[in-house]
């Protein structure tokens, strides 16, 4: 008993270390990668301006704005939330990423869970009743699944924002509206209309496919079959039995998401000038406002890491034999 405690102490302690590891990885690739980027602050600031600048006065700002650090003071800074002040905007970096990070944590979240629910659902409904609506689902799934991000947010903008003018055509909310809580929830759930419709068509597809796969796979367990013969309630086999086993890829593929949470929601931020991360990364990279740049990739592989820690947990609770044998 003594040996499985210290055993699982130390796979503990070993997950603990892991994440360290991952997340101090992460900090340097957010110091090295973005110094690979042709061109400088400078050239991008004065390229497209009316100001011509001399040979001395440009050789004196780049030596001024290319002023580097080691990682060592990097680290530190970034441990200490010094994260410097961005060159094209003239605020405190951390200021410009935590007035964007909820913005597109709303509007990604509410994506995933939606492309969660439907294609589970769908995805669970279309095994269980197989026939000429399923096929259909699948075809409609595969087709949407092959349509790019970029093109759903163009039709949609055109049709119901430029053309029917029943939505808004960008932005999170309305600049400088005197409005009370309720009114203003509402006017962001507005604006949110087209961005949040963009993701989710984009997300729930795959979950659908994937989620009719698994399920029809588990059909055809032992287990489900015992279900089906001690004459348990029909919902109860769909769902308490097959349902939850035919989750645990979807899971998976959420975490697998993460992974391109920013680069995925830049296209459609960029489009409907949605102010979360992926517009500000946009600029950022536009710019080449360097330490803009670095906070928001720093911090949204830390926010991936997070993300994925806390499913793993929930893949853990979901499948106990990982519990067992972790």
């Amino acid at each position: 008993m003594k040996r499985l405690f210290f055993s699982k102490k130390n796979k503990r302690s070993g997950h603990i270390a892991a994440f360290a590891l991952a997340a101090l990885a992460m900090i340097f690739l957010s110091y090295a990668l973005p110094r690979l980027l042709p061109g400088d602050f400078v050239t991008a600031m004065y390229s497209s301006s009316h100001v011509v600048l001399d040979p001395g006065q440009e050789a004196q700002l780049k030596a001024y704005y290319s002023q580097d650090q080691g990682f060592g003071t990097y680290l530190i800074k970034f441990l200490t939330f010094e994260w410097g002040y961005s060159y094209a905007f003239m605020d405190p970096v951390s200021s410009l990423i935590m007035e964007a990070l909820p913005w597109t944590l709303l509007l990604l979240g509410l994506a995933n869970l939606l492309g969660m629910a439907l294609g589970f659902y769908s995805g669970v409904e279309a095994a269980w009743r197989q026939g000429p609506l399923e096929r259909g689902l699948v075809s409609l799934a595969t087709v949407l699944e092959g349509v790019p991000e970029i093109a759903t947010s163009v039709v949609l903008l055109a049709v119901f924002a430029l053309k029917l003018g029943w939505l808004p055509a960008q932005g999170a909310e309305t600049a400088y509206a005197q409005v009370g809580l309720w009114q203003r929830l509402g006017d962001i759930f507005l604006h949110m209309i087209l961005p949040l419709t963009t993701l989710t068509l984009a997300y729930a597809p795959g979950n659908f496919l994937l989620t009719r796969n698994s399920m029809i796979m588990v059909l055809g367990e032992p287990y489900i079959t015992t279900a089906k013969a001690k004459g348990l309630p029909p919902a109860r086999v769909r769902y308490a039995h097959s349902a939850r086993n035919a989750l645990l890829p979807l899971v998976t593929r959420l975490g697998l998401r993460m992974a391109f949470m920013i680069t995925g929601a830049l296209v459609v931020e960029t489009i409907f000038a949605y102010p979360g991360l992926g517009t500000l990364l946009y600029n950022a990279i536009s710019n080449r406002d360097l330490p803009l740049i670095q906070g928001v990739v720093l911090v949204s592989a830390l926010v991936f890491l997070g993300l994925n820690l806390a499913l793993e947990m929930t893949y853990r609770r979901l499948d106990p034999r990982i519990k067992d044998a972790s």
